[in-house]
This record gives C-alpha cells, structure tokens and sequence, in this order.
C-alpha cells in the first residue's frame, strides 16, 4: 500500500547580522503560507534559521554569542510561527542554536501538524576550528561556540511516518544515514548553512556542490530513504552561502532543487514505499550486511599511523 507525505523544502535568502528575529520569522511565515497552500503536511527550514550564520564571526567574549541563542522553544518571537503553523495544519522541521542552562548546541526540532514538538536533534559533526584565526576571510567557529550533540541520531514516528533529523556537515558523514535505517528510517529531514568559500583548502566552488549533491544522493539510495535538505543562501553581509535546497528519492535521484540563492519554495509528494524495492533488494540489511566485518568503524576514528 503506498504511502505518501507531502513536503516543501523552504530556502531562506541571506540573513543580514543586524536583521531581527521578527523580520526572519516574517519572511518564514510566507513560505509556511505557501506550503500550506500547496497542500504540504511538512516543511523543513534550514540551519540556524532565525539568524545571521554567526558562527563567521570571533567574539571575544562568549557572552556576546548568547544574543544568537533561544534558550525556550517556542520563545517569545518564535510563538508566532508555531501559532501560524497550526492554523495552517502544517508541520515543521527548524534549525536554531539552543542554549539550555551553560550549555550551548545547533539543534533542531521536529513539529507535527497540532504544534507538538515530536522529535529534537543536536549537531554531532561539528565543522571548523574553535582557534581564531584573524588571516581568514572569515571564522567557521563551530567547534568554539557549539558543544558536540548528546542526543544521537533520532528517528521519530510522525506524519504517518519514521523520520529522522540531522545538520548540515552530519549529511557528508555516511553513519549518519545508516544509523537512522538501522532504526526504519523512511525520510531524513536537514538544514544547512555552507559557505562558497572553504577556508582550509582552495576548493573550487562547482566542486563545493558537487560534493554537496553526491553526499546525499548516495546515502538516499543506499539507505533507501527520502532526503529533504533546505540551505539559508545567499550574502549575509558580504559572504556567500551557497544554495542547493533540494529533495532527494531513495533511489538518489532529486526530484526537485531551487534555482536561485533566494527565499525559495519547492515541493513534493513523496512515495514512502518507494524505497522497499531497495531495502528488499540490494540494501537488505538483514540479508546482507557483515556487521563482524565492520568493528573498524566503531573502534578507530582515523588510520593507524602505526600502519
């Protein structure tokens, strides 16, 4: 019998760094409008949606970073989307940065059409540097400002479906995507916020997307899952964001992707059964996976030196 779940992916343009949370939120809520016009029961926003990507900036004092974190989901700004959204029987995926008591994570939140938070995910890949490095075009001071997720990689009963959460660097990590179909994952939901500019290496931008794009699609086929992964693009005070908000089949085609670096809303009706053919086939996990053969992956972060 198949399944289906409508979704829309919503680009979020750039994000200015005096831009305030009422103003995002506003641009927010039109695309939710939209969604919701087209009939769509998800929608996911990107990483650390509400602000500007921050985490390009050295703050001498970390006090000055608490202005770019909620500390209460919903908060006083963010009520008005979770109002709107069930007015609108829409659910969504947010990405923000959290700060629960001294603790600081890149997290985001699974809400289902009623506005219950079903679902909660923080960073575990954190990209970047936590040193300053002042010869830099800019900072990528993740590891700095961002504590490594404590909470794994979730999958969550929702929309009539599994569905599983992660951020932006976690959908270049292939254990990210087979530990969520080790638990039935049907779909994975993701923002991201990747710069044009890869400040530790002289990379070439195609290669930038090119990358980006392979990532996924070979985990949406070898895990046998839907991929939907929004960008916030675009220039955020002078520095580039690149785009390529999409929405990937289990068979690791993209079904649909954006055109510009702009707010931008693309949708899909996603067959949920599209993946079993996979899952029964090539990927039957049960039949076929040599899981004694794969300690390596548990037991050692990098090769052995020695070696």
């Amino acid at each position: 019998m198949k399944r289906h779940i409508r979704v829309a992916a919503a680009q979020i343009g750039g994000i200015q760094l005096e831009e305030t949370r009422e103003s995002v939120i506003d641009r927010m809520i039109v695309l939710l409008e939209r969604a919701a016009v087209s009939g769509c029961q998800l929608i996911v926003f990107p990483e650390l949606t509400l602000t500007t990507f921050f985490p390009r900036y050295w703050f001498d004092d970390e006090k000055d970073v608490d202005a770019f974190f909620e500390t209460s989901m919903p908060g006083r700004e963010t009520e008005r989307l979770f109002e709107r959204a069930r007015e609108l029987n829409i659910g969504f995926y947010l990405g923000y940065a959290e700060r629960a008591d001294d603790r600081r994570f890149n997290t985001s939140i699974l809400v289902e059409q009623d506005g219950t938070q079903v679902g909660k995910y923080r960073k575990i890949h954190l990209p970047g540097h936590s040193e300053h490095k002042p010869t830099a075009p800019f900072q990528h001071l993740e590891k700095r400002y961002f504590e490594v997720g404590d909470l794994g990689f979730g999958v969550w009963p929702a929309f009539d479906a599994k569905i599983g959460m992660c951020i932006c660097n976690d959908r270049r990590w292939p254990e990210t995507f087979r530990v969520m179909a080790l638990q039935g994952a049907e779909m994975a939901v993701l923002g991201f916020n990747t710069p044009t500019v890869n400040i530790f290496h002289d990379e070439p931008p195609h290669l930038r997307m090119f990358h980006h794009f392979i990532s996924m699609q070979a985990a949406a086929y070898q895990n046998g899952l839907w991929i939907v992964a929004s960008a916030k693009s675009g220039y955020e005070d002078g520095f580039r964001l690149h785009g390529g908000t999409c929405i990937i089949a289990p068979t690791g085609e993209v079904v649909a992707q954006t055109l510009t670096e702009d707010d931008e809303l693309i949708t899909y009706d996603c067959d949920l059964s599209m993946g079993e053919y996979i899952k029964n086939s090539v990927f039957n996990f049960r039949a076929h996976r040599r899981i004694d053969e794969y300690r390596l992956i548990t037991e050692r972060t990098a090769p052995d030196d020695n070696f």
